[in-house]
């Protein structure tokens, strides 16, 4: 059969085989945090921009809305962040870190500085990938909305 589609030359294999990798990576060493990877992810979004609605928060983390509600009040449940009501909007939620939260991110820094190192990439290498993987995200979600 020499038409069929070889698993070691296809993209989306290599893409997934990585992604899970490096998540197993990053659960080892969020254990200790007691945060799972999508909870990370949510939380690294809030150390850049704190006290966003969930929407904008679905969207930056490409996490789905019936994601987030259980994951955000786990992340509540610990005591790392606090839904308040908009002062625009008292109607909408803003997700906002606590101090706890926040100091949290000291630890962010030393999960995601190891992992990194776990990949044995040099800085370059892994800002080529980064923009690799940007890129094709971009191309995607445009041809999604053709």
């Amino acid at each position: 059969m020499s038409n069929v589609p070889r698993l070691g030359e296809q993209l989306c294999f290599a893409l997934y085989a990585a992604s899970n990798t490096l998540t197993r990576t990053y659960r080892s060493l969020l254990e200790p945090l007691d945060l799972t990877y999508p909870q990370f992810v949510v939380m690294m979004a809030l150390w850049e921009q704190d006290s966003v609605c969930i929407t904008h928060l679905a969207t930056c983390t490409k996490l789905g809305l019936p994601t987030m509600t259980p994951l955000l009040k786990r992340l509540e449940d610990k005591k790392l962040l606090k839904r308040e009501a908009s002062p625009a909007d008292d109607r909408q939620k803003l997700i906002v870190l606590t101090t706890e939260g926040k100091a949290l991110a000291v630890q962010g820094e030393a999960v995601t500085k190891e992992a990194f190192r776990q990949t044995g990439f040099q800085q370059s290498e892994a800002m080529q990938l980064l923009d690799l993987c940007h890129q094709m995200l971009k191309r995607m979600e445009t041809d999604e909305s053709l």
